[in-house]
């Protein structure tokens, strides 16, 4: 199974410079917990992703208000796939970098869909097995400890 077949397309987003209250409301209407961070609207160049633990960790508990800019603590090495990449390179990318969800970009690099563990998870694939999910959710999970200096 490819992304395109996987992933949803049109995932909420923000930009570099809305405030952590948008994206957080943001978030509340999409009901997830992580937004792309584009150039412009939800086609633009993908520049980066923040998530709900970003506010609560980078922003709110090192002293950020609600008026800071999603730029302020935005994850900005995102790993990406394209439209055409395998389930397989996406669990890779997942648990290799340890993150729960893959944006997709076109040859452009701009955003056409995100593809996140669920996903994989409910995937009819069978060449997606419970054993790949299980190794993916397990090499996500692995603790990582968040320094002061990290993600400034």
């Amino acid at each position: 199974m490819r992304a395109q077949e996987l992933m949803t397309p049109d995932p909420a987003c923000c930009t570099p410079n809305d405030t952590l209250e948008q994206a957080a409301r943001t978030m509340l209407e999409h009901d997830c917990g992580a937004l792309l961070v584009c150039e412009s609207g939800n086609t633009g160049k993908v520049l980066g992703v923040v998530t709900d633990r970003d506010l609560a960790v980078r922003g709110l508990a090192r002293g950020k208000g609600a008026a800071s800019s999603v730029a302020d603590c935005m994850t900005s090495d995102v790993h990406a796939c394209r439209p055409d990449s395998s389930a397989e390179e996406i669990e890779a990318t997942m648990a290799r970098h340890q993150v729960r969800r893959v944006p997709v970009i076109d040859a452009d690099g701009r955003l056409v869909g995100i593809v996140a563990q669920a996903d994989l998870a409910l995937c009819e694939d069978p060449d997606v097995s419970e054993e790949d999910v299980a190794h993916v959710i397990e090499a996500v999970s692995r603790p990582t400890r968040i320094t002061p200096a990290q993600g400034d």
